[in-house]
């Protein structure tokens, strides 16, 4: 999170314009996909000859249930194959027996728990299902009681950033040069509040040129700003906003920049009862307007219930047609199709006709690069990290950022003396992999280790009211960590993903499969990115079926073409 000015009383300072929200419109592709569900006129139609259509949406996470749901609107007839349950990486478990004194469910948010407001598309679908959303207790954020940061045996107790030792503003204001100086920072962020296209094309396509080969870490190591590494090292350990940086160190510094440019990382919301519960109530929902269909048509109701079993091989037939193969033995043959699971299950668990794409997809689908994760969540009795020490006037617990095996711990409460969860670990990359051969109760007892040392005085154990839960998304059968994230030299990779739906380049043999999901988004991790390719993908069927949009809401392939992602050479 970079630092914000701090402001004199309100009754000495003068009024200032209020400026436009910070959106993930760009910098790759600037598209207001939020504009662009928002219009009256819709996504566009399809002809009546096409109504009725079936479409093959392969996976049931959000991106594919947010297709699906489109093209249902359409008049289309989505058929989703779901390896596992509905949600994919939106999977919310719930703690057997444990619930909150009005027989709410104690729940575990495995995968996506945090949401930033910039993910406008995103929140589109969490307002046409009625979920509710509270701030996120991140690091120092407005609504965290308070932020222990344990760096090397020595603790510091936080309920504001102006609460830590110099050193770590000093951390922060280098992370603000470093931004300023190497990024264009405020000018690309004025530029995506405004949402004026040609300033972002103009900084983004000079730094994609000069930045794709470089970096997160060596980015910092080519300031003047970060030329100390003590400052390097606290700021991987402890960073701003969502915590430590130093597991994203060996990746693009491309794919940093995406997410401080556009606030991705500050202000977290997270979804009350569970995120699983938006692409669930999707499959449920009804829509008010549709096409075609009768009135109280659903996702579920189309397919009595349930989607159909995993995909085990995909092939083209004759008429360029998407032929598809379930679990079950059943065999379909589609115009179209929609692939929104991982990407590399089109090279393992899926039995694939190099015929679907062309080669450099191939490739590009090849050299996805996975950031492993893992989380250790338990039940308590209530939130007793709230009660203070008459020694020190402190909470007895804090969230906690710590370069011990915990190294983040959140505290999750549901009000006063109710029960509540402990987010007791969440690790990325080696971090994560350490934990991988170990069950989740001995997880459990090292986590507890490390945070006796943190806290000697509070006993976490007594507090426990049922088993922990854990994942390891690299350990998942259907996934392959936590989501993608591009290394250096990776972007000429992703244009072609992401680029994937604009198939009236391809040749005829290669088209009528379109890629979405977290894999194909520029927004790695953010299930903004998940929405934002299932509409790139609802547009492609579309146009591939001879539909269009409304000529008053133009779609993001009815545009790419002056906004097209930075194409650098391929020589």
């Amino acid at each position: 999170m970079t630092s914000t000015v701090p402001t004199a009383a309100h009754d000495e300072q003068p009024t200032r314009p209020v400026q436009p929200p910070l959106t993930m419109f760009g910098p790759d592709f600037p598209y207001a996909y939020d504009d662009y569900l928002d219009h009256p006129a819709g996504l566009g139609q399809v002809p009546a000859t096409e109504h009725g259509t079936e479409v093959a949406v392969i996976g049931g996470g959000l991106s594919g249930i947010v297709a699906a749901y489109e093209l249902m609107k359409m008049g289309l007839r989505p058929v989703v194959y779901e390896a596992d349950r509905i949600g994919g990486r939106l999977r919310t478990d719930r703690f057997e027996g444990c619930t909150t004194d009005d027989g709410q469910p104690l729940t575990a948010e495995m995968g996506a728990m945090r949401f930033p407001p910039c993910s406008t598309a995103l929140q589109h679908y969490i307002d046409l299902v009625g979920l509710e959303t509270r701030p996120f207790p991140n690091p120092l954020a407005p609504d965290t009681p308070s932020t222990v940061v344990d760096l090397k045996g020595q603790s510091h107790y936080a309920r504001t950033l102006e609460d830590l030792p110099e050193v770590y503003h000093q951390v922060m204001d280098a992370w603000n040069a470093c931004l300023e100086e190497g990024a264009d920072f405020s000018a690309m962020q004025r530029a995506l509040r405004e949402r004026d296209i040609p300033t972002i094309r103009a900084i983004w396509s000079q730094l994609v040129e000069k930045l794709d080969n470089q970096t997160f870490y060596g980015f910092l190591c080519d300031s003047p700003a970060f030329a100390s590494f003590r400052h390097r090292e606290i700021f991987g350990q402890v960073g701003f906003g969502t915590g430590g940086w130093d597991t994203d160190f060996p990746n693009s510094i491309l794919e940093i920049l995406r997410v401080v440019y556009t606030g991705a990382d500050d202000d977290h919301r997270g979804i009350v009862g569970g995120s699983q519960q938006l692409p669930e109530r999707l499959w449920e929902r009804a829509p008010q307007k549709i096409t075609y269909w009768a009135q109280g048509t659903s996702l579920s109701s189309l397919h009595e219930g349930a989607p159909r079993p995993a995909v085990t091989r995909l092939h083209r037939t004759a008429g360029n047609r998407i032929t598809v193969t379930d679990a079950s033995g059943d065999i379909r043959t589609y115009r179209s199709a929609i692939f929104t699971a991982q990407s590399w299950m089109l090279l393992s668990k899926i039995d694939c006709d190099d015929a679907l794409f062309p080669i450099d997809h191939w490739t590009a689908v090849e050299r996805t690069h996975y950031m492993e994760s893992s989380k250790l969540f338990v039940p308590v009795d209530r939130p007793f990290w709230l009660d203070t020490d008459e020694e020190t006037g402190r909470d007895v617990m804090s969230m906690t950022l710590t370069d011990r095996m915990t190294r983040g711990t959140y505290l999750l409460d549901n009000g006063p003396d109710q029960p509540a969860v402990i987010c007791l670990s969440y690790t990325w990359c080696d971090d994560s992999l350490k934990w991988l051969p170990l069950s989740a109760n001995e997880r459990m007892e090292v986590m507890l280790k490390s945070l006796r040392e943190i806290y000697p005085k509070v006993d976490i154990r007594q507090h426990i009211i049922g088993n922990p839960v854990t994942v390891s998304w690299e350990n998942e059968p259907y996934f392959m960590g936590a989501f993608k994230a591009n290394l250096p030299g990776h972007y000429r990779y992703q244009r072609r993903l992401f680029t994937h739906f604009m198939q009236d380049r391809l040749p005829a043999d290669k088209r009528g499969i379109f890629l979405a999901g977290d894999d194909i988004s520029w927004t790695a991790g953010w299930a903004e990115g998940a929405v934002q390719t299932a509409l790139n993908a609802v547009w492609g069927v579309m146009h591939h079926l001879g539909g269009a949009t409304d000529p008053t809401n133009p779609g993001p392939g009815d545009v790419y073409d002056a906004i097209a992602p930075v194409a650098l050479p391929e020589d």
